[in-house]
């Protein structure tokens, strides 16, 4: 019987296929071994079961979305989970976090760990994110704090979770799933930054969901795309970009510019446009590099 499931890792020559609230031990037609098909965590799959949990992987379905790191396939949405503190904030890394997502067409989620460190802080950083559309959580581990709705958000999607070590991602799927019992990092006193304790990606069983627990990092290169293309991921730009005297204004030193305007006047944050004219110097070298 055919069945169609979602592959959630590779290893030692076997596939592992969620279908059918099981995993199946799945191996390859000849067809893909020559091939030599790239097979990635998300991409869904037809089965034909065998004896017991074993499988063979009959088809490989068109993908709606894909990233390349993490190198994943079919993603519903992207969990973005950044520290309030210990490590603090790291805003420019979120902000190229929504960037990247948005450009594979992904529905950003915005989790902020370890609200206990930081309630008695100013909140209007964090809440910016909700008013360009995001939605945000506040968790804690230590006050029990906003488990149960990112529980909700999860059941049923194959979600990826992102964001810079120490965050608290591995302490997070250990909250939603504690079965995994993943190993979690300490922050190093000197660096201020997570010990990396996910070495590799797989799609998880957690929460009646999927999700990726992937290696982290500290930086995270801009996807390819023209320099005009950028300011379409900073949603909070558009009523200003159609104020501008010049169609294609960047909006960094065209005359007439309205998004410089309201920057200038304090109806728009600074520092989301600081980022985006940080972005838009990678992206112009970038373009000179194709």
């Amino acid at each position: 019987m055919l069945l169609k499931g979602t592959l959630l890792k590779g290893y030692s020559g076997f596939y592992y296929v969620y279908s059918e609230d099981r995993v199946w031990e799945c191996s390859l037609r000849g067809r893909f071994r020559v091939k030599k098909q790239d097979f990635i965590p998300g991409d869904k799959v037809m089965i034909l079961s065998d004896r017991g949990i074993k499988a063979t992987i009959e088809e490989v379905l068109a993908r709606e979305n894909s990233l390349i790191r993490p190198n994943i396939a079919n993603v519903d949405q992207a969990l973005l989970v950044l520290a309030m503190s210990t490590p603090d904030t790291d805003f420019n890394l979120l902000d190229r976090l929504l960037v990247q997502v948005a450009h594979a067409g992904i529905e950003p989620v915005i989790v902020f760990t370890k609200y206990d460190l930081a309630r008695e802080s100013d909140l209007s950083p964090y809440e910016y994110y909700r008013t360009i559309g995001c939605r945000v959580f506040y968790v804690s581990n230590i006050l029990a704090q906003g488990m149960e709705e990112v529980r909700e958000i999860v059941r049923g999607r194959v979600s990826v979770l992102a964001g810079p070590s120490g965050a608290g991602k591995s302490s997070l799927l250990n909250s939603l799933e504690p079965s995994l019992k993943l190993k979690t990092g300490s922050v190093s006193d000197k660096l201020g930054r997570g010990k990396h304790t996910t070495r590799h990606v797989e799609l998880l069983e957690a929460a009646k969901g999927l999700i990726a627990d992937t290696p982290g990092f500290s930086s995270l290169y801009l996807p390819p795309m023209r320099k005009e293309q950028l300011q379409e991921y900073f949603p909070e730009f558009g009523p200003y970009r159609k104020e501008c005297r010049f169609k294609d204004c960047l909006h960094v030193k065209e005359p007439g510019c309205a998004l410089r305007e309201a920057v200038q006047g304090g109806e728009m944050t600074g520092l989301r446009y600081e980022h985006y004219r940080q972005f838009l110097e990678e992206v112009k070298a970038a373009e000179n590099k194709y």
